[in-house]
Formats: structure tokens, sequence, C-alpha cells
């Protein structure tokens, strides 16, 4: 490890040499089609500056995955002892050889870089247009985004010296679009719903719990415990994004009236990066933040909660923080027992060697013991809202088999959202972890949709929660939200008070959930009516077991307590 941390620094030293002969170069990565939505607009200034990412391989990711499924496996020896930080970076850190092969390229083209990941696993350096399309044989071109005029510069190939394959894992952003579809949840009836009077008992949810969703539904729907977290080492945190704001005085207007057995003065902490910010400004609070925040200090009653804010100082280009705010966590000694996500994107915008390195920085953190859980998306089988798909569209990050993707349910009794975004992924293939509960669904539904998807893919969601007509508090107005957005911080609530239970226990947070999850379908709530629609197509239809719509259903909190050993 201490050669390993010498080479990296060496890595990040300005070096300056004159160009050698140009070397052999290899196709590293390319796309033949445009995304939907973008345009060509023409060759990109040769003067224009871009921020180029390495992704430099790792010294073992597969050994890494060996043992991120060793913690997670109920049937192992080892479950639930998580890695260090220092045994996941032993996996991460680039080899000798690879750091000396990319110094060289560096130095013959009079480059230096900085450092963006903890190991050195990432790095990046500026350059303008003219250089990098040398540099990389490439024809870096502006795409506009017709709808929204948003331009990107990026290309459709691009290659790396043929000695520094299996050295470079990728170069970004080059072949990965950003995400034209994103959308955030409608916020609709800004009348206060008059449900403060509902008696709930333990064996019965409110009849007004079908049209209008409250904490309190929540915890009749899933037999949730109001009892105080005692555990302040056990942590939620909550992502977000593009510019969206948690307001305070909201959360205590909403506590106020849907939790009233939670002190108002109940609030949460911030952490930023990338320039983020977290304006009080009551007219500036984010829709998507005010119900991430409202939904996890509401449901995981005491737990402390993070609101983690990424601003547009992107280090990881069109992925706009994803990665960010992994490294930032990973870069912590003690990072958040779970983390909770409402955003995401068609998984055919994003390069697959990218899709790849993120899903592996999300097993790093899973390896630790952090549960990362992704709102699957609200578009059913065209993935992040597009309607001009033919074949299915999956979602990224839910086909990433080291994070658990969260369906969303509707009404009393729960059926299937229709615009719970599922299927199969067409980067990753199918988990271990899942193949019994995906065989069976497959099984069952024989010919439908036959051709329109991937059936060996990761099947996604790994569970579901309700998410829709759920009141939140936004700019001291209550109304209705619908999404998947929803179901995620609802769903790594449930877990968070698990995770005290644990600690209370002296025992380890779950970590990385889906092995846990699968092998306990009986705690689980299981929907087997409604679909998820999209591309002309009726979607995928509910079944008894796992679906690609609610995926295994929605938690029994007791069962899932059992399951867990607390």
């Amino acid at each position: 490890m201490v050669t390993a941390k010498l080479f990296i620094v060496s890595l990040f030293t300005l070096v300056m040499g004159n160009p050698l002969g140009r070397r052999s170069m290899q196709l590293l990565e390319s796309r033949s089609d445009i995304p939907d939505g973008f345009v060509n607009s023409g060759a990109a200034s040769p003067d224009s500056v871009l921020k180029l990412r390495v992704a430099l391989a790792q010294n073992d990711p597969a050994g890494l995955t060996a043992a991120l499924l060793d913690v997670s496996e109920p049937t192992s020896a080892n479950f639930r002892q998580h890695l260090t930080k220092e045994e996941v970076e032993a996996f991460v850190a680039p080899k000798p050889e690879t750091v000396t092969a990319v110094n060289q390229w560096l130095s013959e083209n009079e480059l230096t870089a900085t450092k963006i990941s903890p190991t050195g696993d990432w790095i990046s350096f500026e350059v303008p247009v003219s250089k990098a399309n040398e540099l990389l044989d490439a024809e870096f071109t502006t795409f506009t985004h017709a709808e929204t005029g948003d331009q990107s510069i990026l290309t459709l190939a691009y290659s790396i010296p043929a000695d520094l394959v299996g050295h470079v894992e990728l170069v970004h952003p080059t072949v990965t679009f950003p995400n034209p579809f994103g959308r955030l949840p409608v916020f609709s009836s800004p009348t206060k719903l008059s449900n403060s009077a509902v008696n709930l008992t333990s064996d019965a949810v409110p009849a007004s719990c079908a049209n209008t969703v409250t904490p309190a539904c929540v915890q009749a729907l899933y037999d949730v415990p109001t009892t105080k977290a005692t555990q302040s080492s056990n942590t939620l945190g909550v992502s977000g994004f593009i510019g969206q704001f948690a307001n305070q005085a909201d959360l205590k207007s909403f506590l106020t009236s849907l939790r009233p057995d939670v002190p108002s003065t109940t609030t949460f902490a911030l952490q930023t990066l990338d320039g983020g910010k977290n304006t009080q400004t009551r007219s500036q609070a984010g829709i998507e933040a005010d119900l991430d925040i409202q939904y996890t200090v509401g449901i995981a009653t005491g737990v402390p909660v993070t609101f983690i804010s990424v601003g547009n100082n992107f280090q990881d280009g069109a992925l706009e923080g994803f990665l960010d705010i992994i490294n930032f966590l990973l870069g912590e000694s003690n990072p958040p027992q779970v983390l909770t996500t409402s955003y995401g994107q068609n998984e055919n915008t994003i390069s697959s060697n990218l899709a790849n390195q993120l899903c592996n920085a999300y097993q790093q953190l899973g390896a630790r013991g952090t549960s990362i859980l992704f709102a699957s998306g609200d578009g059913g089988v065209a993935g992040s809202q597009s309607s001009s798909c033919t074949t299915f569209l999956p979602t990224f990050p839910s086909g990433c088999p080291f994070m658990t993707s969260v369906g969303a349910t509707s009404g009393v009794p729960e059926t299937s959202a229709s615009f719970s975004s599922g299927g199969f992924s067409n980067v990753f293939t199918q988990p271990s972890y899942q193949t019994t509960a995906v065989e069976q669904y497959l099984s069952t539904l024989g010919n439908t949709n036959a051709g329109k998807f991937t059936k060996t893919g990761r099947a996604f969601p790994d569970v579901a929660a309700i998410g829709e007509n759920v009141e939140i508090n936004l700019d001291n107005e209550f109304g209705l939200v619908a999404g998947t957005s929803c179901a995620s911080p609802i769903f790594a609530s449930l877990i968070s008070l698990i995770n005290d239970r644990l600690a209370a226990a002296g025992q380890p947070s779950l970590g990385f959930l889906n092995p846990f999850l699968y092998a306990n379908p009986q705690a689980f709530n299981d929907i087997t009516t409604g679909s998820n629609p999209g591309c002309n197509s009726n979607g995928f239809p509910a079944t008894t077991g796992w679906d690609p719509v609610t995926g295994l259903g929605t938690p029994n909190f007791p069962a899932l307590l059992a399951a867990a050993g607390a």
C-alpha cells in the first residue's frame, strides 16, 4: 500500500517534457446513436476548454465484489462484518504499473492531473478541444438538446494509446450524454386535505389513506413503530441535486400537522459539495428536497438525518454529481449507514464503461456498511418519462446490482403504481441473489413483451413503497405529490429504524441490502395487481412473487426487523 501511494502522489506532480512520436491508438469507446432529443450542432470550438476525467484500472475490483458479497450474504460466516475504509481502498487503488503508464502519457503531452477520488482511481485535467481531439483521436462536437436548448461538447468515439489499454478504463465526458428526461414530482391540491382526525389502529389502515398518504398512513400500512431511535451513531443521508433546497420551516409545519408526537423543532444536518448550498428562503424550497427530508425525518423517528447538497461545480461531468457524492462519502471515516436518492436517468444515455465505474463506487460504499437506495424512475417501462421508445428503456443506476432500486405502489389496498419504472438492464447481468425470483417471474410471463427487453439483465426494482397522493408541505402550503421519489425515502427510513435497533444491540448495520432482501421474501407485502405501461405497450404485469413493477413488494416492518435479527 505504501508503494502504491507513492506512485499515486507522483502522478499528480506537474511534469513537463517534449511529446514523443505518436503512439499507436486503439478505440476505447464509441456509440452509433444520438439519444432521443439531441441534435448535432456541428464541430465544437477548438478553443473551448474541456475538463476530462480519466478512470484508472483498479487494483482488484473482482476481489472487492467477492468481499462485498461475503459480508452481504445472510448465509456467510462474515455476514455484516463490513470492511474498513483502508480495506476497501486496498482493492481500489491503481497498481503501480498503471500509475506509471498513465504518468508517462501525461508527461509526453505536458499535462498535469488532479486526483478526484480518495485512492486516485479517478483523475482530471483540462485541455482545449483542439488538443483533446488530438490526444484521443476524437471529434468533439456540440450536441444540443432541442427541448431545453442545453448544449454539451461530446464525441461519438475516442481512442487511447494501445499500451494504455488495461490501465485506462475510460475518459469522461466523451460518449455519455446528460439526462434529458429528468422530472421532479408534480405538486397538486395546494389546499390541505382533512386527515388529522383519523384514528389509526394496529390492524387497519384508514380509508382516507387511499386518497391522501401521510406519515401515519405509512406507519399503518407497514406497521412502523413511532418509538424514537436511540443511537446517534446511526445516520440517514438524503441526496440533493439540481438546486433543490430542503426548507427547515416547511419541515416544522409538516411535523406540527402530520407528526405532532415529534417535536416541531426537529431538524436535519447539512453537508455540501461541488458548491452546493441549502438556501432557506421559503419560496426557494425544492419540491423533491422537501419531500425527501419530510418523509425521512417524519418516518425514521429520531434517526439523525443529513441533507447532502450537491452543487453544479461537477467533477464528474454529465453524471451531474452522482459520482462526486459517492467519492465524497468514501473519503469520510463514518459515512451514513443509509443513503437515499430520488434522481436517475435512462440507461441508454450513459456509456457502459461509465455505468460500471459508478456501480463499482456503489459497491465500495456498500462494503463499508452503507445501504444505497434509489427511486426506480417514473416512466414505467419507458424509463425516465420518454414516450418515443420501441423497446423498453431501463433506468440508471437501478440496473447496478450493488444498490437497491425502489418502485412505487398506489392506493389502499396497495396496487402497482402505473408510473413505477422497472425492467431489465442492458448493461449489467443478472446477479445470483435474484436468479430464483426472476426465473419464476419470466416463466409466468411467457412470451409477453418478447424482444422488448433483455431477459438476462439485472432486474429491477428490488422493493417498493407507497408513492402516490403523498402529502407534503411546500412553501407553507400542503399538497400531494407522486413518484418513486416518494417511495425511496420511505423505504430508506424503515431500514434506518432497523439499523437503530441493531446498533442498540451492538450489531452492525444492514449494509448492502439485496442478498438479505431476496433471502427474506416473507418480510414483504406481495403486490400482485397493476402494471407499468410505456413504449406503446402495457409494460410488465405485477404478479405473485417478485415482478419488475414492485419488486419483492412493500415492507412488513416487524418481519424485516425479525429477519435482521434485531
